[in-house]
């Protein structure tokens, strides 16, 4: 019988059954497709060696009239400006202290009784008093963690705990302690009246002075984590020491001697408060604010998730989060020059989203507070005067001036799109256009209805058009907003963390005519998977991958993205997983719907598959894929279920590294039954890209049973 040759057509279909969909895909990983066929996708490399602190959710990408590229990089805890490889510190003060309203205490004692190695959560003290409630200890040299204090006793303890040296968690082994042995404390307790300071926010120290041991006044002038709170005027900070020459940290132990305070002078510049990673409900007395319940009950609100919006204004910066004041970045500084709070002219104190427009430099504060007001309206545009971030008092000799949308209960997004700026409320879009100072500047026209948004940053713009992912669809504005069709709406929206809508980003990788947007799955807390329209072919594909933002920017070589290991890594760049120093394989697979012959009629046996794969770019000597064949008696089967003469054959394909990347392997003899097949192409190892072309089988009529 005539070799049968399969040419299945491009992309993924999982909105049916897989004999339904019969003639496509059905299921892939880390594929794409070009020029109608699958292949794997482009690998990552790390951008650089240093790592940021927190999950990165904002990317922005911008040169400077000196000529430096630089990144914005806005993480839940901190704000970076990426440049050259180093992630340069601008994170915003929240307050500054006046000198001496701060004071450190440090203690150290001996124990009260000797302790064996496998004692269990109990450590007696001679005298606990002036230990925090909480912390880290150091005893001859095992560390221990303890969680509270009962009668000179730290309990809650966990043994052979770890500390930092050179920037390393080296562990520590439980051992036997004799009595009397001295008990150091890594934990340094700072007291400062109402200071506002949350689990997690950062705070630099300057002006303190030795407290006698240990903890030298080069310990304590540095940038510290709380660690602990013990109440609204007390947390707790892990002391460590500061190499200049390795600009590495090791944690630093109290003595005998740390009976200081710090002296006079002690100054506290702390940092903004840090953002959560995950939206998360909250519950019980706090979780709303004052008087928002009745006496007695209790309150529910949600911790948003931490997504800044960030614009270049010229070769400056101007960016802030959701529910903050505006920021201001001047590059003509230091890199490491923190950004202030824009000052000005009625400057709003409060916005969900900024945005600098293309014409004519405004720059718009989206979900703002009016003027005259300090209550934040989520349906409220405020702009500032045309080419002055400073000035947002609307005036006869100004074009500053707001404007309130009507449809819709928040602004959810905002984008610059071709000669207009889009605003998405949770169920409307607007479309504001500049109309001129006598007109009244900018006016809002509604341009869709009825439709819903992810996030903030699941907004696209490619080739003209607007792509975004709702909450059960994707859409596309073009002039006109209208639903998106999606050959696997179902399986996203089917397997989709709801509560974790905030999370979802999109972005476009140019190179490929792709949107790609990420999102959390079901019971997932962090972006695992990604869906891809390819809008040039009109065809969708997905796969899994945890990401947190993405950047594609032509003013640099390959897409951006930030990874859930704080580093950012260049797409495209490579054909393996190079996020660490250990390059890893990518693992990618494609399977194809069911197909049959004369409709499932009759069996087919397929006697021989002759592949049909390009090996372009694979960096192994010898790049392997595997090609699988799986049979079925009938659809509803499934493919472990095989009729007794079936068999699944694993054939490898594979050429050297100075063959011609068109060089196709010899015929693989099979034998294979069923009524209904699938084919299942899949690789796994380092150094191997491939594309798919068109395999032939040698299939023939086997009966009807």
């Amino acid at each position: 019988m005539p070799l049968k040759k399969l040419l299945l057509k491009a992309g993924v279909n999982r909105e049916n059954t897989r004999y339904t969909s019969e003639g496509g895909w059905y299921e892939c990983n880390n594929v794409r497709f070009r020029q109608g066929t699958p292949e794997k996708i482009g690998g990552w490399t790390r951008l650089n060696t240093v790592k940021f602190l927190g999950v990165a959710r904002s990317l922005m990408n911008w040169v400077t009239l000196g000529g430096q590229n630089l990144i914005g990089v806005g993480t839940n805890v901190k704000f970076y400006i990426e440049n050259g490889g180093a992630f340069n510190d601008i994170t915003p003060l929240r307050t500054t202290t006046n000198a001496g309203e701060i004071t450190f205490s440090a203690s150290a004692n001996t124990l009260s009784a000797a302790v064996t190695s496998t004692s269990a959560t109990v450590i007696p003290i001679t005298n606990a008093t002036g230990f925090p409630l909480e912390g880290l200890v150091l005893i001859d040299s095992e560390v221990i963690s303890y969680t509270g204090i009962t009668d000179n006793a730290l309990t809650g303890c966990i043994r052979g705990a770890t500390k930092l040296v050179n920037d390393v968690a080296t562990s520590t082994t439980a051992a036997v302690h004799s009595n009397g042995a001295a008990v150091a404390c890594f934990t340094i307790l700072v007291t400062d009246a109402d200071n506002g300071a949350r689990l997690g926010d950062f705070v630099t120290f300057s002006g303190a002075t030795a407290l006698g041991g240990n903890f030298t006044a080069d310990v304590l002038n540095l940038e510290y984590e709380v660690l602990t709170r013990e109440d609204s005027n007390k947390y707790t900070i892990l002391a460590r020491s500061f190499s200049n020459t390795t600009l590495k940290f090791t944690n630093v132990a109290s003595t005998s001697a740390d009976s200081g305070n710090g002296g006079s002078s002690v100054v506290g510049a702390y940092q903004l408060n840090t953002g959560t990673v995950t939206s998360t409900d909250l519950a019980g007395w706090g979780a709303g604010g004052w008087g928002s319940a009745l006496f007695g009950q209790g309150e529910t609100s949600q911790e948003i998730l931490r997504i800044w919006s960030q614009q270049n204004f010229g070769e400056d910066l101007i960016f802030g989060h959701r529910g903050s004041r505006i920021y201001y970045w001047d590059a003509s500084d230091s890199l490491v020059t923190r950004a202030l709070e824009l000052s000005g002219s009625n400057i709003p104190t409060v916005q969900n989203l900024i945005l600098v427009s293309d014409i004519n430099r405004f720059v718009f504060c989206f979900g703002a507070n009016p003027l005259g007001s300090t209550i934040q309206d989520p349906m409220l545009i405020r702009w500032s005067d045309q080419e002055d971030a400073t000035n947002w008092t609307p005036d006869a000799t100004n074009q500053a001036g707001s404007l309130r949308l009507s449809r819709g209960t928040e602004i959810i997004a905002a984008s610059q799109a071709r000669q207009e700026v889009l605003i998405w409320t949770d169920s409307s879009l607007y479309s504001l256009q500049y109309i001129g100072a006598e007109s009244g500047v900018w006016a809002a026209t509604l341009v869709g209805e009825q439709l819903s948004i992810a996030s903030q940053n699941s907004v696209a713009y490619a080739n003209g058009v607007s792509y975004w992912m709702g909450k059960d669809k994707f859409y596309k504005y073009d002039g006109r907003s209208q639903p998106l069709p999606c050959d696997l709406r179902k399986h996203v929206f089917t397997d989709f963390n709801a509560e974790q809508f905030e999370q979802v980003f999109a972005g476009t990788n140019e190179a490929f005519n792709e949107v790609w947007w990420f999102y959390c799955s079901a019971g997932e807390v962090s972006a695992d998977r990604y869906v891809v329209y390819n809008y040039l072919d009109n065809i969708w594909y997905y796969g899994s991958m945890g990401r947190s933002a993405w950047l594609d920017s032509g003013l640099r070589a390959f897409p951006l993205a930030a990874t859930f290991n704080n580093v950012l890594v260049e797409h495209e760049n490579g054909i393996d997983d190079n996020e660490t120093a250990s390059t890893a394989a990518i693992p990618a697979f494609i399977t194809s719907a069911e197909f049959d012959l004369d409709d499932g009629h009759q069996f087919a046996l397929v006697s021989r598959m002759i592949p049909d794969v390009s090996f372009e770019g694979s960096t192994g000597s010898t790049p392997t894929i595997n090609m699988t064949l799986q049979p079925l008696n009938s659809s509803g089967s499934g493919f472990n279920s095989p009729t007794s003469e079936s068999g699944v054959n694993t054939g490898a394909v594979v050429r050297s590294a100075s063959s011609p990347v068109d060089v196709y392997t010899s015929q693989i003899h099979t034998r294979v039954r069923g009524r209904q097949m699938s084919m299942k192409i899949e690789s796994s190892a380092v150094g191997v890209q491939w594309q798919l072309g068109s395999p032939r089988l040698d299939m023939r009529p086997d009966g009807r049973r």
